[in-house]
């Protein structure tokens, strides 16, 4: 399954809000560098939904195309 995911670093809190069937908007506490916000959040995703993910697209940007197994 993928997921587009709209993601938000350096928030008050980590948290995953769905806003449609393939798409969420994912806070992060971590700052956009040294790749610590995609590490926090594949961590997060992985908790939310209880499967593996990984970012299939999106790096560098902060809309990401996600790939949950």
């Amino acid at each position: 399954m993928e997921i587009k995911a709209i993601v938000k670093p350096k928030a008050r809190e980590n948290k995953v809000e769905k806003i449609n069937e393939n798409e969420y908007k994912v806070s992060v506490k971590e700052k956009a560098e040294d790749n610590k916000a995609n590490l926090a959040v594949v961590k997060l995703l992985s908790k939310f939904f209880k499967k593996q993910v990984r970012i299939k697209s999106g790096l560098r940007s902060k809309t990401k195309i996600i790939d949950v197994k």
